[in-house]
């Protein structure tokens, strides 16, 4: 039963995730913070910024972690297919039909439509997140990263590989 719950945990979210990981996250939330507690809202942050961080599409790396933390290496397949099977079977079957309407009008005015909702869920969890990190590590601390890292990314054009290595260093050892 654990397998089939941590099939459906990832399923769901690869099926209506339309994008992939970005639009994936909030859905991935909800299933294993909210619906199967698994995870608190801490450690899913917590596992959001290990995925970020490595390499890859972020939605098999969370799930191939929280996968195995539920039900080892198994459980860390179980969701790790779950997670690709939808796009595959739609790749499958649908692919003929993708590539006949993949430059119509009203399939691009369709995409520019579901970008602002994404935009919206994952604006919707960074402020959970930050309301979440107001109280427990510092309010002005969290803001203080998040301008100092626009400003190298913006202004200064640094890469964003060692904006995130810095934001990690400054939380293991000044916050550590």
């Amino acid at each position: 039963m654990k397998y089939w719950e941590i099939f459906v945990a990832f399923f769901i979210p690869g099926i209506l995730g339309y994008g992939g990981g970005p639009s994936s996250i909030p859905l991935v939330q909800h299933e294993v913070v909210n619906r199967f507690g698994w995870l608190t809202m801490d450690e899913f942050a917590n596992i959001l910024a290990l995925g970020n961080m490595l390499p890859g599409p972020i939605a098999t790396k969370m799930a191939g972690y929280i996968g195995y933390e539920e039900g080892g290496l198994l459980g860390s397949l179980v969701a790790i297919g779950a997670t690709v099977l939808p796009s595959l079977l739609a790749m499958m079957l649908l692919f003929k039909l993708i590539y006949k309407h993949k430059d119509s009008p009203k399939v691009k005015r369709m995409a520019n439509m579901i970008r602002p909702v994404i935009a919206i869920l994952l604006a919707g969890i960074a402020l959970d997140f930050l309301l979440r990190t107001w109280g427990n590590s510092g309010g002005l601390q969290a803001v203080g990263i998040a301008v100092v890292s626009f400003f190298l990314l913006e202004k200064i054009k640094v890469h964003p590989a060692f904006v995130i290595l810095l934001a990690m260093g400054y939380g293991a050892f000044i916050l550590g």
